[in-house]
């Protein structure tokens, strides 16, 4: 926690940390850009799964809450996601705004959270929204989660911690209280980055991992490298069991022993 915050902000950035350190964040923001994630299944299930098994927090559209029953999040934050772009456009990587932290307050968010692509024909605009939403969520005391990756016609990598370093600098720069970026490939790498960086880091969770095996080395890499935690979303909805995935994922997160499912 940072001590200049205010009370409210430090406050509800407080709650975030449900288990008292590290962060487990399950984005389910994923249909406005893929289309439906959860075809076999109701979306408050899946929620209420996670919740259950140690989530911090789950991401999703205002939309979507018109499904959810609030009694899923007494143990879990909301996070509002701001930004949506699809597949289908001509630019994937081009994000906009279509949700304010005004609206996502009267919803009842815990925190809001904006995707930007460094690198991407659209970056200007969505540096732009990230400054624009970082002034808002100053002036209602709201904790702001950057997604800043490096994607566009000019990135070779995406990976390269030379650009991911850039990536978080940007996120905290310009007011975000947590940023999530991509796993550069070593512990190395991302020890590098995390320790330049003056906010907290999460990793995302990237493609589908072959097995809970692979996921589990994975997030045991992200808390080696100094990273806060992860934002696991494929990885966690796409599991057999995703309240068994997600449950093993928070013990390593939140420091408890590993449990076998």
């Amino acid at each position: 926690m940072v001590a200049h915050l205010s009370f409210a902000r430090s406050l509800r950035i407080q709650r975030l940390y449900h288990h008292g350190n590290g962060l487990v964040v399950v984005p389910l923001d994923h249909s406005v850009t893929d289309g439906p994630i959860n075809r076999d299944r109701d979306l408050g299930d899946l929620i209420a799964d996670v919740s259950a098994n140690g989530a911090d927090a789950v991401v999703l559209h205002k939309g979507g809450l018109r499904h959810i029953r609030p009694q899923w999040f007494q143990n879990t934050s909301l996070i509002v996601h701001l930004s949506a772009g699809t597949a289908q456009g001509p630019d994937p990587d081009a994000k906009c705004l279509v949700a304010t932290v005004e609206e996502a307050i009267r919803l009842g968010a815990d925190a809001v959270s904006v995707h930007v692509n460094l690198g991407c024909a659209q970056e200007q605009r969505q540096l732009a929204d990230l400054a624009t939403v970082a002034d808002a969520a100053d002036r209602w005391n709201v904790p702001l989660l950057a997604m800043v990756y490096a994607r566009g016609p000019k990135v070779l990598n995406p990976r390269d911690p030379a650009l991911l370093a850039h990536a978080v600098a940007v996120a905290a720069d310009l007011g975000a209280d947590i940023v999530k970026t991509t796993y550069p490939g070593s512990i190395a790498a991302l020890a590098e980055i995390t320790r330049g960086c003056p906010i907290p880091v999460l990793v995302a969770g990237g493609p589908t991992c072959p097995d809970a095996a692979a996921v589990l080395g994975l997030v045991d890499a992200v808390l080696r490298g100094g990273a806060e935690g992860v934002a696991m979303g494929r990885n966690i909805f796409e599991a057999a069991q995703p309240g068994a995935m997600t449950r093993k994922i928070a013990d390593l997160v939140h420091g408890q022993e590993l449990r076998v499912a």
